[in-house]
């Protein structure tokens, strides 16, 4: 996780910035999960204050690729796919470390060519949970699917949308919990004619099976870059948790993330 972090600061110090005209456009489009851009991002978060004494502490990297498919000439099709690297330090308790893969959530995007009439962007598809953590403690050792939805509205400097899922579960572990849990994320974005977006955002998950509710606040900046050919943003971004389950994170966390783009 250590050379994660040095990495994205290294990588943000050493390349240059792009000129505004050639990096305004491309940076909004990357605040467009449903965009025509190969994109793959890399977040790691951290969060603190976890377990029934709130001493431990989680380091998540997630890698995120994102890739449209041309359907034909009026719709896409987007896979976005999120595989975590999960870090558990002093959880359930002091001196309890576990590390190892996740669950994968994989979402698929059917989305219009053209904006609608009133200049929104939309999706619609399935979204499915995959029991591939490498530890119990960091997966459900179940699999789940439902629906998943994104929508935004992009005018001038200024992107709105919102993105929606709900996983039940459907097979899997039977001595393990079922799932039955709802994501919603509101964001909203800035971003200047020198590339920089300032997103803030709020990542609800409800947890119906345990009524359980997971509500982290984020405020992030990124920054796009440019070394070469290749295309790169670099973020940082703090959150705070305003609500979390009993033994779930509390207070501050922070995020870094580093995405490589390729434009077609």
């Amino acid at each position: 996780m250590k050379i994660c972090i040095a990495l994205m600061l290294t990588f943000a110090l050493a390349v240059p910035t792009l000129a505004e005209d050639d990096g305004a456009d491309l940076a909004k489009k990357l605040q467009n999960p449903v965009a025509d851009l190969i994109s793959v991002p890399i977040q790691l978060h951290y969060n603190r204050h976890v377990g029934p004494d709130d001493d431990g502490s989680i380091w998540q990297v997630n890698l995120q690729p994102v890739y449209p498919f041309k359907l034909n000439e009026d719709w896409l099709l987007i896979s976005r796919t999120i595989i975590p690297l999960i870090s558990l330090d002093d959880i359930p308790a002091d001196g309890m470390d576990e590390s190892g893969m996740g669950d994968i959530l994989q979402s698929f995007f059917f989305s219009p060519s053209e904006l609608t009439e009133r200049g929104w962007v939309w999706g619609v598809g399935p979204v499915l949970s995959l029991p591939t953590a490498t530890n119990e403690a960091l997966g459900t050792e179940k699999w789940g699917a439902g629906p998943s939805v994104v929508a935004l509205k992009q005018e001038g400097p200024w992107t709105v949308g919102i993105l929606a899922n709900h996983v039940w579960s459907f097979a899997g572990d039977d001595d393990r919990a079922d799932v039955s849990a709802t994501y919603v994320e509101p964001w909203v974005t800035y971003t200047t004619k020198g590339s920089t977006s300032i997103t803030a955002s709020v990542e609800m998950i409800y947890d119906w099976e345990a009524d359980e509710a997971s509500v982290p606040v984020t405020l992030l900046v990124d920054q796009l870059f440019q070394i070469g050919g290749q295309y790169v943003s670099i973020g940082v971004g703090a959150h705070y948790w305003a609500d979390s389950p009993e033994w779930g994170p509390e207070g501050f966390g922070f995020r870094l993330q580093m995405t490589f783009l390729f434009p077609k």
